[in-house]
């Protein structure tokens, strides 16, 4: 089973790349973001963490943690967002590794893809045989964050700069993949890649 690592910016295609791994080569796919938010549910040692250290996050309702809450705690509060940060992408890696050693026994899962967004800062080089980069150009990630996601230019300028530059990601990746035309082409470019 190879193991891949797969990242990329806001609005650079990352689920349609994701969706067409998974149809075409029949890859398991784990996504970071989803895996973290179930770890914050009820039952779980992150979940009681940030109970611990946010109290005020817990929903009236019940003992959810109220997401909109935690985001405006540590949206604003870079100390108070590595503190979370410190909780949850430990839990997080440490199910993928878990996971990772449970999969090999499938003979079924021949390629393993974990997207993250910190996939490199968060030392993921480590359990990845391989980093894809999935690079856009700015302009087509400025119009899919309106298309999709209705953020106004200014809003999607603002989000694509605070996350780093192509440059970084490429540096540390083995496949970059160009994801800014018809997505014909980023399919050849992924087959291409299987074949060689």
């Amino acid at each position: 089973m190879k193991v891949i690592g797969i990242t990329g910016g806001i609005g650079s295609g990352k689920s349609r790349i994701l969706y067409f791994l998974k149809e075409e080569y029949n890859a398991y796919i784990i996504e970071a973001d989803k895996l973290a938010k179930s770890l914050m549910m009820p039952g779980n040692d992150a979940y009681n963490k940030i109970i611990s250290t946010f109290p005020e996050t817990v929903s009236e309702e019940g003992a959810m943690i109220d997401s909109k809450i935690l985001a405006g705690i540590v949206y604003n509060d870079s100390d108070k967002l590595k503190l979370l940060n410190s909780i949850v992408h430990p839990a997080v890696k440490e199910y993928i590794i878990s996971d990772i050693k449970e999969k090999k026994k499938d003979r079924n899962i021949n390629l393993y893809f974990i997207e993250a967004a910190l996939l490199i800062e968060d030392g993921y080089k480590d359990i990845c045989d391989e980093m894809w980069y999935i690079r856009t150009d700015l302009e087509v990630r400025i119009n899919r964050l309106a298309k999709y996601r209705g953020m106004n230019r200014e809003s999607a300028e603002t989000v694509i700069a605070n996350q780093k530059p192509d440059e970084f990601y490429i540096k540390y990746s083995d496949f970059v993949i160009n994801n800014s035309g018809d997505f014909n082409d980023t399919a050849m470019q992924i087959r291409t890649k299987f074949i060689a």
